[in-house]
């Protein structure tokens, strides 16, 4: 298993300090200790790319990953040319996480309808995967992109093109999917797939979604020549006060993301054991008692998806990681002796 670093987005004010985001000593250490990759992100602030163009010049060897870059805010094709100059320029660091972001952002600060995002997410994937190939002039007749467009407003000058820059063809391409049906399609169509959150002693239930896409890929695909990483949240400290963060945030995600009919975080959570949980937990949100949802997040969902404690304690539960089929932990922290002990942990 191979060590990410999730530096996640900036808050108001965006600087070159762990504080903003990019904390290069920090970075120059955690690279040093072996990390494989450092992970980006963006939400209505700061963009995933830009930190990374300015952390690859400072580094030589650390993977450079976007958690997620946002389809409604780059066309396919820009996003192609981005991924091919950023990996052209860090000498093949790059790597390219994609995912669709919610409702409230796409709609409300991209500007463009939150619908059909499984096809979304399945055409921008095979569109950018045709740009890395270059095997031919790109044309593309789907549901949400033709390429070249054709359709209302078109001045019928649109002529098919290929990548003026041989870039690698084999970029790695990841998708931010928590949800059955494009965990199955990141199987079959992408590299790697990145989880918000995952139970490392239920990956059947991933499994479940993985495998028929392996099946449909086909060539051997599986395991193997596929990433699952999740994010893990790491705090040393004492339980009772180290588990609250997290608490809120799994209050956050079950009770807020999604409806109440639909939220792929609750029936994930459901699945892997804690579905009387997750139906107080949301009911208790969505009612606008947010404290008392918090509060009704057991210690155990907290122990079984994030390493909180003492280092013995997380030392004890480190091993049911190694023992899952994930490739990369994506680690959650900003503490420096933190992400040492990881690192250790991991040798």
């Amino acid at each position: 298993m191979k060590l990410g670093l999730s530096l996640g987005y900036a808050g108001p004010q965006l600087n070159t300090t762990v504080q903003g985001l990019v904390d290069m000593e920090k970075i120059g250490e955690v690279e040093r200790l072996g990390y494989d990759s450092i992970w980006t992100a963006e939400s209505w602030g700061n963009d995933a790319v830009t930190p990374l163009a300015w952390v690859g010049p400072q580094t030589s060897t650390i993977k450079l990953g976007t958690a997620i870059m946002q389809l409604p805010g780059r066309s396919p094709a820009n996003a192609a040319m981005t991924a091919i100059t950023m990996d052209t320029l860090s000498n093949g660091r790059f790597i390219m996480g994609l995912g669709t972001s919610g409702p409230q952002v796409v709609e409300g600060w991209h500007g463009v309808p939150f619908n059909k995002t499984l096809t979304w997410l399945r055409e921008y994937v095979t569109i950018v995967k045709m740009i890395f190939a270059r095997e031919d002039r790109l044309e593309f007749d789907g549901v949400r992109y033709q390429i070249p467009y054709r359709g209302e407003g078109s001045t019928g000058q649109g002529k098919p093109l290929r990548s003026m820059v041989r870039g690698r063809a084999d970029i790695p391409v990841y998708t931010g999917s928590m949800a059955p049906k494009s965990q199955m399609m990141a199987a079959e169509l992408a590299d790697g797939c990145l989880l918000t959150c995952m139970h490392p002693d239920r990956s059947e239930v991933l499994m479940e979604n993985f495998n028929p896409g392996f099946e449909k890929a086909g060539h051997g695909k599986g395991l193997d020549n596929f990433d699952i990483a999740p994010t893990v949240v790491v705090i040393i400290g004492d339980p009772q006060y180290a588990m609250t963060p997290c608490k809120m945030q799994l209050a956050l995600y079950i009770g807020g993301m999604g409806s109440k009919n639909k939220n792929f975080y609750k029936d994930y959570l459901s699945r892997v054991g804690f579905e009387e949980a997750c139906e107080k937990i949301q009911t208790l949100f969505l009612d606008g008692k947010r404290d008392e949802a918090i509060a009704a997040v057991p210690d155990e969902m907290v122990d079984a998806l994030y390493l909180i404690g003492s280092k013995d304690r997380i030392r004890d539960r480190f091993q049911r990681w190694k023992e899952s089929p994930v490739g990369t932990m994506m680690v959650g922290s900003q503490d420096m002796d933190t992400l040492r002990f990881m690192a250790e942990l991991n040798s």
